[in-house]
């Protein structure tokens, strides 16, 4: 086409600031690159404390805006099930009443009208909650892709199989439904796209009749800057949200079982514990000698650049981790699980050595002690981890993959 390609984006999650989430960062990063190249329109909500500045912000990176109020219906009173019923579909049959709380009538009333005047020539569904939105009879008037984000039958599939949620009745008898959820609405797409290698085996796994494409996540190299240098020393730091449960556990983890080993061997070791709205059972661990639990920072650069390792000690989380390519770009020896390291080429024949990988407390304090000592491993993570990100993992080298997804799609479209 000799016009640039204009793309309708729905995202009900309000991208910007880029700083909440993976799903944030994500919306945000891909539509921002693919604005330099094509016509966007992007339909989204005020979150429930939205600022005008930031509303500013965002009409700067993506030419047409389009806010919808916040909607929630769990505070006007209306329940799932009149939600469901307006909408021609029940919680009982799989759709998450997360999915159905935040639906606004008035997106649906304005996408409906958008799509029949035929003034797009694609739609794009950022995040599986979106799907609500879109009508089946739609695949015959316009071609579609949905990036996932998070599977949310996947999500519950692993919570299971990890016993990592107090709801494991529920979950189960919930499993059935939510597969079948999540196949039913990707076939209302053309294109369906997942952020990490395991959410698009378990997508292929529904044997889905439509590709599942990898997208995975990206880093903006100008935010996080290698480090000058290695730094001596014994100091450790993890960082994430200490209020998620796969960081809540990764932290106390390596607090109680895996720290205490190390200082017996380093006995002026330090562990920082960085993160936001660390929850009870992450602050009772400051009183362990020698562990630093700093809530929200100003700057966790400042922690990366002069931390002697960075560790990673997830268990119970799957996908590519944000933490994880920050490290590597800002050239922090990492130590890292199989969760941490999940989808990365860090080790492994022809592969040049990025990370220390570790699942259990003798791996993790064998391959601390290794960097503590080897001042030339710590140089040769640091080198082979930025040069991974920079190589590979970068927002532009992750929407020149997205847009081709969406010209696939397009051009493969037949009304």
């Amino acid at each position: 086409m000799n016009l640039p390609m204009k793309i309708l984006v729905l995202s009900s999650l309000f991208p910007y600031p880029p700083i909440q989430g993976k799903a944030q960062v994500r919306t945000f990063s891909l539509l921002k690159h693919l604005n330099t190249k094509y016509d966007i329109t992007l339909v989204t909500q005020e979150p429930e404390q939205v600022l005008e500045e930031d509303i500013d912000a965002l009409q700067q990176h993506i030419n047409n805006c389009i806010v919808f109020p916040a909607v929630n219906h769990h505070e006007n009173g209306k329940g799932f099930l009149e939600t469901a019923k307006q909408l021609g579909v029940f919680v009982q049959q799989g759709t998450p009443p997360r999915v159905l709380s935040h639906y606004s009538s008035a997106i649906q009333e304005w996408l409906d009208q958008a799509i029949e005047s035929e003034k797009f020539d694609i739609l794009l569904c950022e995040g599986s909650a979106n799907e609500i939105y879109v009508r089946p009879e739609w695949q015959t008037k316009i071609p579609t892709v949905i990036d996932i984000h998070r599977s949310v039958y996947g999500m519950y599939k692993h919570q299971i199989e990890t016993n990592s949620n107090d709801s494991g009745l529920r979950d189960q008898l919930s499993l059935p439904l939510l597969r079948r959820y999540e196949r039913q609405y990707c076939h209302k797409f053309a294109s369906v796209v997942a952020a990490n290698q395991t959410e698009q085996q378990t997508l292929k796994n529904l044997k889905l009749e439509v590709p599942v494409i990898l997208v995975p996540n990206g880093l903006n190299l100008q935010v996080f800057p290698k480090r000058s240098n290695n730094k001596d020393g014994h100091r450790i730091t993890f960082v994430g949200a200490m209020d998620k449960p796969a960081n809540v556990d990764a932290a106390r983890f390596f607090s109680l079982e895996v720290f205490p080993k190390i200082r017996q061997r380093y006995p002026d070791a330090t562990l920082d514990l960085v993160g936001s709205r660390p929850v009870e059972k992450v602050l009772e661990l400051k009183e362990l000698s020698g562990v630093h639990v700093t809530g929200q920072v100003p700057c966790v650069l400042d922690y990366l650049h002069n931390t002697t390792v960075s560790v990673i000690p997830i268990r119970k989380s799957v996908g590519t981790k944000m933490r994880t390519l920050e490290a590597l770009a800002t050239g922090t020896p990492l130590v890292a699980s199989d969760y941490g390291l999940e989808g990365l080429p860090v080790d492994g024949p022809g592969v040049p050595l990025v990370a220390m990988r570790a699942n259990n407390v003798d791996e993790y304090v064998y391959a601390v002690g290794r960097l503590f000592q080897d001042a030339k491993l710590r140089e040769k993570l640091s080198h082979n981890g930025r040069t991974l990100v920079e190589n590979k993992y970068t927002w532009e080298q992750m929407t020149q993959r997205y847009e081709q997804v969406l010209l696939d799609t397009y051009t493969k479209f037949t009304p």
